[in-house]
């Protein structure tokens, strides 16, 4: 519900954007999200919860397409990139120290409403520091304010630089003006009738649907649920794991930071996706051969618990041929694969899942396994894992929001990044939705097969559609966006509209 909320949010915050500002758009997220907090925090029941959650996916909506835009409206070009990655690493820094929380949290009284309760005070505290902050130039110049937008702009940038700033952005909006015959007006047609948004588009909403659709946040929804597929039996050592892998987040956006403005959008987009698919066809790899050589069943240590044997497995008529995948996939009632003492790549008990088994084969120092088997190859699938979020952060984590943060023309850059971002959390709701579903229907390892494909096409999309805006003021980027309609050149200097109009 908070995914479906953001859905929402998102795309009617991107007609506010442009309607009351940025600076207006992001207080009223704080707000939503303070009182979704609170509603969450004192819910007596799941019902109002749920209300708790809307509020709070309405609020992330609003300000997951509206932080990055306005970053990049307040930024001088050659920071642009990491400063808007910045908001990416405290993004994904928040996750990594979420976790922590939430683990002190665990013994308190009222566990989980102190988990959800908490995230109220970022909320108030940004609202507070939000009222202190100035609103977005561009968008005070567009709206006529050009007095107001001018003293920001020259906090912003240097002496020798706010002057060609100014002008650059006075000739933007003139040429809208003179164009569309209102800087006002805007609607869905002249938006599509429009070269350079058409081609923005393209480009902003291919990036985020395939930011989902290479499969993150799968691995960062069901991180726990992955390792125990891998072969760790113990709930806690999947959770610990898990937050090695939030934490590897936080690092790749740290150096997301470093290369943004240094290497460019683009090559740090083919970099990350070509690793994401070696990524994922190691994870691919490593749970094939996790799931075709798992532990056989043992009658003997099957015979060994008594009455609590899985009643599928009793009435099989090829039980000698029952591996521990096998007993996992009963349905009737579920069953649980409980290790050899000895070893657990020795062959075990296939028994009834539930905590009174669970507890029984724990204290024979046995290990009981639920999602995925005991395997050799367990280490090889975190080393896949670390690796995807590795890749994956630096590049595809944060790139698709700064371009969208920057791509589009002045008039449409909100109700763009709200169609965008609308894209985004949308696609991000059907893989979460069908991860686990998918799982069970073809297996884990053609799974991940179906997102590295979908990583290699990402990747086909990225070296033709997208653009390297790397160093380009944001009114430059139109022009170099209506010049031409692939851009898997966009790298030769010769083609940077700047450079044309300094030699004419």
């Amino acid at each position: 519900m908070a995914v479906a909320g953001a859905i929402i949010g998102a795309a009617v915050g991107g007609w506010m954007n442009d309607r009351f500002g940025r600076r207006r758009v992001l207080l009223i997220a704080d707000f939503l999200f303070f009182v979704g907090a609170v509603i969450m925090a004192s819910a007596p029941g799941a019902a109002l919860l749920i209300v708790g959650r809307i509020f709070v996916g309405l609020g992330v909506g609003m300000a997951s397409m509206t932080s990055p835009l306005y970053i990049s409206e307040a930024s001088p070009a050659k920071i642009r990139g990491a400063l808007v990655s910045t908001n990416g690493f405290l993004i994904t820094g928040g996750q990594f120290l979420s976790y922590l929380i939430n683990l002190a949290f665990t013994k308190a009284p009222g566990t989980w409403r102190w988990m959800v309760g908490v995230a109220g005070f970022p909320a108030l505290l940004q609202f507070i520091l939000m009222l202190l902050l100035p609103e977005s130039p561009r968008w005070l110049y567009r709206k006529g304010r050009e007095e107001a937008a001018k003293v920001i702009l020259r906090k912003i940038y240097p002496a020798h630089e706010v002057e060609q700033e100014i002008q650059d952005l006075k000739e933007s909006v003139e040429a809208e003006i003179k164009e569309e015959g209102s800087s006002e007006k805007m609607n869905i047609i002249k938006l599509l009738k429009t070269k350079a948004v058409r081609r923005g588009l393209t480009a902003g909403v291919g990036l985020q649907v395939f930011q989902q659709f290479v499969g993150i946040n799968t691995v960062m929804y069901y991180s726990p649920t992955i390792v125990q597929l891998a072969g760790f039996a113990s709930n806690r050592t999947a959770l610990l794991l898990s937050l090695v892998t939030a934490g590897l987040n936080a690092f790749g956006s740290i150096v997301s930071i470093y290369f943004i403005d240094r290497t460019g959008r683009k090559k740090l987009l083919i970099i990350s996706l070509t690793g994401v698919v070696v990524s994922l066809g190691v994870l691919s790899g490593v749970f094939h051969e996790t799931t075709t050589h798992s532990p056989m069943v043992s009658r003997v240590e099957t015979s060994h618990f008594s009455n609590i044997t899985c009643p599928d497995y009793s009435s099989a008529l090829n039980s000698g041929a029952w591996d521990c995948m096998t007993c996992l996939k009963a349905s009737s009632p579920d069953c649980g694969f409980c290790s050899s003492p000895t070893n657990k790549l020795l062959p075990g008990a296939c028994l009834i899942s539930n905590d009174t088994v669970k507890d029984m084969c724990h204290k024979e120092t046995r290990l009981w396994y639920t999602r995925g088997c005991p395997s050799k190859y367990g280490w090889h699938a975190l080393i896949g894992l670390a690796l995807y979020i590795i890749f994956f952060s630096p590049g595809m984590g944060s790139v698709p929001w700064i371009m969208n943060s920057e791509i589009y023309p002045l008039r449409f850059r909100g109700l763009c990044g709200g169609i965008a971002a609308t894209a985004n959390w949308f696609s991000n709701l059907i893989v979460a939705q069908s991860f686990l579903s998918l799982k069970e229907a073809i297996g884990t390892s053609w799974t991940f097969l179906i997102f590295g494909v979908i990583s290699v096409m990402a990747l086909l999309f990225v070296i033709i559609y997208v653009p390297e805006t790397k160093g380009l003021p944001i009114e430059e980027i139109e022009k170099m966006l209506e010049g031409r309609a692939l851009h898997y050149k966009f790298w030769e200097k010769g083609n940077k509209p700047h450079e044309k109009s300094q030699a004419t």
